[in-house]
């Protein structure tokens, strides 16, 4: 993997550049910054440099050893490389298996191919075979810690560095941590160790102390844009928009792209406006109005249709008729208690405030003042009856 793939983070990479031309790279180095600036990409991409891949896009032509390693770094099987990844026990394995990574690699590999970019939740759904698989906790285990030191004390395949990257170490208990720290402590030859963390204050302090700690900042709004536009292929009025929501998360800015997390996030809102007329509390309506006016004009047209639908289905479930109603079962665990307040005495007024509003945006009006508008409405319309 090259460093033209990375989104972003050109400091941290010069930094690491540095020190390779310096011949100053410290056996041990640790990652540590937000959730989805990413680490982990820059760890793959630097892990393949001290493997041996080629960083520059109009480097001379490869030698028949360079073509090797870069087929094998495509496909993440380069035998020196070493991944540690926590895991959970499955319900396939037998009682007195002890997971390690290796019980997992086809499925870290599929999962890197995808994209360096991830969450744990992804890796999760990776692994498990079934609900309950899901809501274990993944851990590094100590058999695992064991794993890692009868590796990296074999003699490289290949004759060159040798690498064991460790994603979320401290997913480690106190044995498996104190494994790892005599193997920092004693490195074998040639060997690095790269950490990738997202909560580092959880590690031992005497693993902290044996490692060089390189943070990440968020990647800026404007690298997350260009992203958005080269990447996804979206238009630049909606790549800056989720650029800005996103806030320096690339995960949290293409789970933004997916309409079924917009959904979920407008029945949030949805809730939120109607408790909040309900009980008046105009100083929380005001921020609600204040937090919509930041999504973008088309996010909030479709969150306004999206009112219209609950409004529309919470008022059909007063008839208790189930070839009727058309909701989520999220939508309708709220829709349960709220109902009963959307009757023929408010619905048609509500429809057309929300129909009114929809207008007002799409003819450029303040965001601020047609929502707020909007919410001290819904508190005279929702006593109707």
């Amino acid at each position: 993997m090259k460093f033209s793939e990375v989104i972003g983070q050109k400091e941290v990479w010069a930094r690491l550049m540095q020190m390779a031309e310096e011949e100053r790279i410290p056996h041990a180095i640790m990652f540590c910054g937000p959730k989805g600036c990413g680490k982990m990409a820059v760890a793959l991409a630097f892990a393949s440099y001290l493997m041996g891949e080629k960083m520059e896009e109009n480097a001379s032509t490869p030698t028949d050893a360079e073509r090797r390693t870069s087929a094998m770094l495509k496909k993440w099987e380069h035998p020196d490389l070493h991944f540690t990844f926590p895991t959970i026990k499955t319900s396939d394995m037998g009682s007195e298996h002890k997971p390690i990574s290796d019980d997992f690699i086809t499925q870290w590999r599929e999962l890197l191919a995808e994209g360096p970019y991830f969450q744990i939740d992804q890796w999760m759904r990776k692994m498990g075979k079934n609900d309950a698989d899901f809501n274990k906790q993944a851990i590094i285990t100590v058999e695992e810690t064991d794993e890692i030191s009868r590796k990296l004390n074999f003699k490289s395949v290949l004759g060159g560095n040798k690498v064991s990257l460790i994603w979320l170490p401290e997913r480690m208990n106190i044995t498996s941590a104190n494994k790892i720290l005599k193997l920092l402590e004693e490195p074998p030859a040639k060997t690095y160790f790269i950490m990738v963390s997202e909560e580092p204050e959880l590690l031992l302090e005497t693993i902290r102390s044996r490692t060089q700690r390189i943070d990440f900042k968020k990647i800026s709004d404007e690298e997350m844009e260009e992203a958005l536009i080269s990447r996804r292929g979206l238009e630049q009025e909606n790549a800056h928009r989720i650029a800005r929501i996103a806030h320096g998360n690339w995960n949290a800015a293409i789970e933004e792209l997916n309409a079924g997390n917009e959904n979920r996030q407008h029945l949030d809102m949805f809730i939120m406006l109607m408790r909040l007329a309900y009980m008046r509390n105009i100083h929380d309506l005001k921020k609600w109005s204040e937090v919509v006016a930041t999504f973008g004009r088309e996010k909030q047209k479709r969150m306004l249709d999206y009112f219209t639908h609950m409004l529309r289905e919470s008022f059909m479930y007063n008839f208790r008729q189930e070839e009727l109603i058309y909701m989520t079962q999220e939508e309708e665990n709220f829709a349960k208690n709220f109902a009963r307040f959307i009757n023929e005495a408010n619905i048609i007024d509500i429809f057309n405030l929300f129909d009114e509003c929809k207008r007002d945006i799409g003819q450029n009006a303040n965001a601020k003042i047609v929502f707020f508008d909007l919410a001290l409405k819904i508190i005279v319309l929702l006593i109707r009856k």
